[in-house]
């Protein structure tokens, strides 16, 4: 049901240091939380919300995403501008940090606003995004960590409409905008995910549970502890985290498993094609005819330039100096369980 609230100016963003901003974001929750709240973010777990708002720095720096953030902010003018072309409205800023009169946890800090036929005032967010994720728009869609942060920002603002305008190249003609309308069912959902957050876990400084797919976990807690420690004592672990272990055993064996089949798949289709490799000698194409059906062949050579291990082995002994200053050090680490009965 509707109400009739007025969002609470918080802070004047205009000349707000970018730490002072943070700052004030770590006493709610803001729009581009909501994902990581709901457990769908492809950014961020939980967890990581979880250390922000508690200011817990992690060990390691989190500039994955640096150049794709930057990216953003540069150009959320222009897609604003593009906007505006192709929808004929008018936007304005408010260049004002607000926080939800009822809900105290809840921020928000919007890009734009949109001044409706009619008076009515809404709310645009502008993105960029890979030129490889316009799938994820596709058919009228918006991703659905853009959806939660335009659903928490309408919360906020008593706005009933959020449009999306996403920008994937440098022309017109790769961008797109979405309209979604307030739908209060889905907004007390996300009202009470985020309560529940705020107040059991921040408040509390209790960390939440990983929940997120294995990937953004681990990529969670290699950033939050840090390096690994060869010279650290072995950790004891107790029997709740045996049923985990048995868990992965058994998913270890399915997976041997399966990939048995494709190797034995891969060799069978291998024997296949051989005798047609045969046939088509050094040539890289080929065309074969039969009754209503053409086939096109492609047998391609692809070249990769590396140095060999030897003649690795030799830079290092004749020109160290050259091999230290181009070569890079990545850490990874490979999980491994052996049981004793």
């Amino acid at each position: 049901m509707a109400m009739t609230y007025v969002p609470v100016e918080v802070v004047d963003t205009t000349n707000l240091s970018e730490a002072d901003w943070l700052n004030y974001r770590r006493t709610g929750i803001g729009g581009s939380d909501a994902a990581a709240v709901m457990g769908v973010s492809p950014f961020a777990t939980a967890r990581d919300l979880y250390y922000d708002k508690r200011n817990i720095h992690p060990a390691l720096p989190d500039d994955a995403n640096w150049v794709a953030k930057r990216v953003g902010r540069l150009l959320e003018d222009l897609v604003a501008d593009i906007f505006v072309k192709k929808t004929g409205l008018k936007i304005f800023q408010i260049k004002k940090m607000f926080r939800h009169p009822l809900h105290g946890f809840m921020l928000a800090d919007v890009d734009y606003f949109v001044e409706l036929p009619g008076g009515k005032i809404a709310i645009l967010e502008c993105k960029t995004a890979n030129y490889n994720t316009q799938y994820k728009w596709q058919d009228g869609a918006v991703p659905l960590n853009y959806e939660l942060q335009g659903r928490h920002y309408m919360a906020v603002m008593n706005l009933d409409t959020v449009f999306f305008a996403c920008l994937f190249g440098n022309n017109e003609s790769e961008f797109v905008y979405r309209r979604v309308e307030r739908d209060h069912d889905q907004e007390a959902d996300l009202i009470a995910q985020e309560q529940f957050f705020w107040e059991e876990y921040v408040q509390k400084g209790v960390e939440p549970p990983y929940t997120e797919p294995g990937d953004l976990v681990l990529e969670s807690i290699r950033r939050h502890y840090g390096e690994a420690n060869a010279d650290a004592p072995e950790v004891l672990l107790n029997a709740v985290h045996a049923l985990r272990l048995e868990a992965y055993l058994d998913l270890s064996a399915q997976k041997s498993a399966l990939a048995k089949q494709v190797r034995d798949l891969e060799g069978q289709m291998k024997q296949a094609y051989a005798p047609v490799v045969d046939a088509m000698g050094t040539g890289c194409t080929a065309l074969c005819k039969c009754g209503d059906r053409e086939y096109t062949i492609t047998y391609k050579p692809s070249y990769r330039t590396a140095i060999g291990k030897d003649n690795l082995e030799r830079l290092l002994l004749l020109h160290p100096d050259i091999h230290d200053e181009y070569a890079e050090t990545t850490e990874s680490r490979r999980f491994s369980v052996t049981v004793k009965n």
